[in-house]
């Protein structure tokens, strides 16, 4: 079976790494995570228990690794894989509900989504697991609001690890986060990068936490790993989708880049040789944007600027203050939705939008355009620069990989120039006025 791990949230097709050295890791418990447990004392037991059953969870999705182009061009076999679950799904939903609704148009306006998947033998572990939370069974059985359920098909629970069970906390966040605030049919998916879940996430100031969704001819990806096999079963209170593999809460920004070194060792490497990290763990953010530059946009820089940056004393200061311009706190941005400090989204509603936004260097400014050309979103910071992988989701954030390093323009009014490899005197004189 192809399909994508957890661990390519922050994308998979490799790269070689740009400066030499083994890859660098930073901490599963905090890397990049503001609410970090040395920074508020509140540590547990039961947070070291919850990170082993992840990290167990992403080891079994090892073998299943793949690239970004391969969650896009999926192979014809696992075409005829999801084709054949979804007529089983389907024929089992119509076979018991045959007398209550329109076979035809697969809809059931009779009956709810908690109904709905009770009735089928295709969801039997999930719905198992959620009968043990009514509050959550309230949310998919009430009339008062549509949703959106991506039900993990049994064959799901199969890749969980033999592991010692989460805490129902978790699970109760696991449940909720397959469940879409709204109707979100194909159609509709064809249009929507990332939606809001019934999950608020603390690490997001209290905001829901969102699922990435991506539309292609193989069909539809949801947080890259877990592809929807039956789809757009309409309920009298939404709409469901079965996918394949269980949809778990993602981890902070740090730990995601570091489950993909081949393609973010450079900037792990900066991390480590400026102690940033550390810096970051001092800070109190609820959420924030990563424009996360990869191998090849550090390589683009050129040979003269990298050696400057990470090989001498002085240039780590220089790139301490790149890495301070590339996180904008408090300022969680999607293509298609906005955190901002206060708590407050706003999504997006015209057909260009313009964001300028504060970065950890103070006085420096990112901006980020976003634009809708034949209805896909397009995301650009400071004018060029684009997002080549976007709406990475995380536990404190965003990750946007980007195609360049971002550089503070020379003045507040210009945007970055197009160019290529950029010249030491000109990297030096745009970082002048940030760095001590």
């Amino acid at each position: 079976m192809k399909s994508a791990a957890l661990c390519l949230l922050a994308a998979s097709s490799s790269l070689a790494a740009v400066l030499p050295g083994p890859p660098v890791q930073v901490p599963l418990g905090g890397g990049l995570n503001p609410t970090s447990h040395s920074h508020h004392g509140s540590h547990s037991a039961e947070d070291d228990s919850q990170q082993s059953f992840i990290d167990s969870w992403l080891e079994t999705l090892q073998p299943v690794k793949d690239s970004i182009n391969s969650v896009i061009d999926t192979a014809t076999d696992e075409l005829a894989s999801a084709t054949s679950t979804l007529n089983d799904f389907k024929d089992d939903m119509f076979r018991k509900l045959q007398d209550a609704s329109d076979q035809a148009n697969r809809e059931f306006p009779d009956l709810t989504i908690y109904q709905l998947i009770q009735l089928s033998n295709h969801t039997k572990k999930f719905v198992k697991a959620l009968d043990k939370f009514p509050d959550v069974v309230k949310i998919l059985n009430g009339t008062e609001a549509n949703h959106t359920l991506f039900v993990p098909i049994d064959e799901a629970f199969e890749h969980l690890p033999h592991h010692e069970p989460p805490s129902n906390e978790f699970i109760e966040a696991a449940l909720k986060y397959h469940i879409g605030v709204g109707n979100y049919a194909v159609p509709r998916l064809l249009s929507t990068n990332t939606l809001p879940t019934a999950y608020n996430e603390k690490g997001l100031g209290g905001e829901p936490q969102r699922l990435r969704t991506r539309v292609s001819l193989a069909g539809v990806t949801v947080n890259f790993y877990s592809k929807v096999v039956a789809a757009d079963i309409a309920a009298k209170n939404g709409i469901i989708h079965a996918v394949r593999h269980i949809l778990v809460p993602p981890p902070p920004l740090g730990p995601i880049l570091a489950l993909d070194p081949s393609r973010f060792s450079t900037l792990l490497l900066a991390y480590q040789k400026t102690d940033f990290v550390k810096y970051v763990h001092g800070l109190k953010i609820n959420g924030s944007t990563l424009f996360a530059p990869d191998n090849e946009a550090f390589a683009a820089l050129g040979p003269r600027a990298n050696a400057f940056l990470f090989n001498t004393e002085k240039g780590l200061k220089y790139l301490d203050a790149l890495l301070k311009y590339q996180i904008a706190p408090n300022a969680t941005l999607y293509t298609d939705a906005f955190y901002d400090k206060t708590g407050k989204e706003e999504k997006a509603e015209t057909r260009e939008e313009h964001y300028d936004l504060a970065t950890l260097l103070p006085g420096a400014n990112i901006g980020v355009d976003i634009k809708t050309i034949f209805g896909f979103k397009i995301y650009l910071i400071n004018g060029f620069t684009k997002a080549k992988i976007e709406d990475v989701v995380g536990k404190n954030g965003v990750i946007q990989v980007v195609n360049k390093v971002p550089i503070p323009p020379r003045n507040k009014q210009d945007t970055e120039d197009a160019g290529g490899e950029i010249e030491l005197e000109d990297l030096m004189e745009r970082l002048a006025g940030y760095v001590e």
